[in-house]
């Protein structure tokens, strides 16, 4: 992944002239793709799953090699998660590429259908972005979710994967655009660009770019922002929290706790600090940390957690970290309000859970929260476009503006107001001569 905080305004270059016509043509190919029917882009969806099942083999061959190359270059273990694509991942990618297929179709939806006058009608109708620009890391597979909601949703799509995928990436995008090839949607609608600099001056396609997707560090997100001038749809870091309080029950906490935290902790939606309510900590912790231990967690406490067993200290910088890995760290609070100080203060609004059988206290959780997702008695992890129904996401928002959350085929499209008369001209309305009605039509 690009290493944002290495990087100066200077340092964007122009695009190349070759990356211009590039662009154009995925922009060109985005404008046709628009027209096509709901039919035609969900057979090219279709058409894209068959061609990933018969390139399997060397797309699962060009994982092996990334995966060899970032063992000799010491790559992070939560970056290696995260770039491993083995046979039954790329299996479910291509059966989420397939749902996308299945989903409804986002655009020509009328929003709002207004008699403005006797003969003069306002429609709001669903309509593509156009071109969306996504820079990720290691993970691969976000190049068929990507791409897949892209087209389905009528917009092109520039992708720039991490350099430790680029052969996965690669292999991918090639089998996504020899299916578009066998369908009615031109294969230049799909983009992949594999190189520092190219990543850098898609910052300067405005114009051609409608909107920028960075899926990493916040430090990411935060050079993103200051460097281009095209809108960007921020998914920065996720330290999310998990709050058991006073009431809950100590064994639905312990197996949600777990399970946020261990069933697939390099993603952005796994808890990264337990907060535990001081009147059920000396009967929750103890089976906590047996429970943790023994599935391969680290725990790093604040005293009072100490006090009743974690034996790691947590220092300030933990509550502030994304370890994307088995670590977690435990802080004891003495009531809600803590609890919810706390998040306030360390948190990225991404996905924060309170596990409780209090009503009043679950209610006063969910609402004062100010995250993306706000979950009660189940885990973290249910926070992605596949589980909510979306078939796929490009990325997760947490900005308090919409899109916000996993961001699936209903964060693509934009919305068009269309306006028919019949010669109807605004200075009879400024003189009087004619009045609005402003009745409302079945959408």
């Amino acid at each position: 992944m690009m290493a944002a905080m290495s990087f100066s305004a200077a340092s964007v270059p122009d695009p190349s002239p070759e990356l211009l016509q590039r662009a154009a043509a995925v922009r060109r190919s985005a404008m046709a793709l628009a027209q096509r029917s709901d039919g035609e882009r969900q057979a090219a969806l279709q058409a894209m799953a068959d061609a990933l099942e018969a390139r399997r083999e060397q797309i699962l061959e060009a994982n092996r090699q990334d995966l060899d190359a970032a063992a000799a270059d010491g790559l992070a273990s939560a970056l290696v998660a995260r770039l491993k694509l083995d046979g039954p991942k790329l299996d479910g990618a291509i059966t989420g590429v397939r749902q996308v297929a299945a989903l409804a179709d986002p655009l020509g939806r009328r929003q709002l259908h207004t008699e403005l006058d006797q003969g003069l009608v306002l429609e709001r109708i669903t309509v593509p972005l156009g071109v969306v620009g996504v820079i990720f890391e290691a993970r691969p597979d976000a190049v068929m979710q990507i791409a897949s909601l892209a087209i389905r949703s009528g917009n092109g799509a520039i992708l720039k994967g991490g350099r430790e995928a680029n052969r996965s990436c690669t292999a991918i995008i090639e089998a996504l655009r020899e299916g578009l090839a066998a369908s009615a949607v031109e294969p230049a609608a799909l983009e992949l660009l594999t190189s520092r600099e190219e990543s850098l001056a898609l910052l300067k396609l405005d114009g051609l770019v409608d909107l920028i997707i960075p899926r990493g560090s916040n430090a990411l997100v935060q050079f993103i922002q200051d460097n281009t001038r095209i809108p960007v749809l921020g998914h920065a870091d996720g330290i999310c929290h998990f709050y058991v309080d006073a009431a809950a029950d100590p064994a639905l906490a312990l197996r949600v706790a777990i399970d946020s935290k261990t069933q697939y902790p390099a993603a952005c939606n796994a808890i990264e600090t337990l907060l535990v309510h001081q009147a059920i900590a000396p009967q929750f912790l103890p089976q906590a940390i047996d429970a943790f231990a023994a599935a391969g967690v680290e725990l790093r406490g604040d005293a009072a957690a100490q006090a009743l067993g974690v034996s790691h200290v947590a220092t300030d910088a933990d509550w502030s970290t994304e370890y994307s890995d088995m670590i977690l760290a435990v802080k004891v609070v003495p009531d809600l309000d803590a609890a919810l100080e706390h998040i306030g203060r360390y948190g990225s609004r991404h996905t924060d859970a309170i596990c409780t059988t209090d009503p009043a206290t679950a209610d006063r959780f969910l609402a004062a929260v100010d995250s993306a997702g706000v979950y009660l008695n189940c885990s973290t992890r249910f926070a992605d476009g596949f589980r909510y129904g979306f078939g796929a996401e490009v990325g997760i928002s947490t900005q308090t503006l919409p899109p916000r959350g996993p961001v699936g085929l209903e964060g693509l499209v934009t919305y068009r107001y269309r306006l028919r008369g019949d010669g109807h001209i605004a200075a009879d309305y400024a003189s009087g001569t004619r009045q609005f009605t402003h009745r409302s039509l079945p959408l």
